[in-house]
């Protein structure tokens, strides 16, 4: 079995970081109450280096703030698209970006739910149970308009079906009970301004490497 899927196909190696990071910048990541994250999505219907050019400030935006995965209207952009760098339950890794997503709807005896913890880097600090599905498949295109299927199981599925919910409107809060996505919200309160001074301190760590690096 392959260690590394890019784009939803083997590769020998993948650098810590996908390529596209290192040309990106840093973005603000939008918060749960923000109308962008509430609503549904615009298709991408232009190719381009002003698509090339938000894929790429997605993924750096995505490992300053340690995720797994990043939607579009994360970054304040109302278009259908995410990026991902994703373990499955094999430890199989998992890099590239879905353009225009389509989660599959998968027959019963295709998939089980799971409950699982969840977090969000638009829900910062909170980790709550979420049943997922424990198989995803996905189709989109690429950035380039290629026709793309990402397929996923175990945690890379729940990162699957956690990304497409975003560029449909939906938090994963919207999957829970009032009273645990009132027990969400607590968890922000406590853990917010820790899981910021951590977003700082990888800013500042990448900018201290880039100057080692230009010198």
């Amino acid at each position: 079995m392959p260690s590394v899927f890019l784009q939803g196909r083997p590769v020998d190696s993948c650098p810590p970081l996908a390529p596209e990071a290192r040309r990106g910048t840093v973005r603000r990541i939008t918060e749960v109450g923000e109308e962008v994250l509430h609503k549904p999505c615009r298709d991408v219907t232009e190719f381009g280096p002003d698509l090339a050019a938000l894929i790429d400030d997605m993924f750096l935006t995505m490992y300053i703030a340690d995720g797994a995965g990043l939607a579009a209207n994360q970054v304040g952009v109302g278009l259908r698209l995410f990026v991902y760098d994703c373990p499955d339950d094999d430890g199989v890794r998992h890099v590239g970006h879905v353009v225009n997503p389509v989660l599959e709807a998968l027959d019963a005896g295709d998939r089980r739910l799971v409950d699982a913890g969840e977090g969000c880097l638009s829900v910062p600090g909170a980790v709550m149970d979420v049943p997922r599905p424990d198989r995803a498949v996905v189709r989109g295109v690429d950035k380039d308009g290629e026709p793309l299927v990402i397929e996923g199981t175990g945690y890379f599925a729940r990162c699957l079906a956690h990304e497409t919910d975003h560029v449909g409107g939906q938090v994963y809060l919207d999957r829970l009970s009032r009273r645990d996505r009132k027990e969400a919200l607590r968890q922000v309160a406590d853990r917010r301004d820790e899981v910021f001074a951590r977003r700082a301190a990888n800013i500042q760590a990448l900018s201290a490497r880039s100057d080692a690096e230009a010198r």
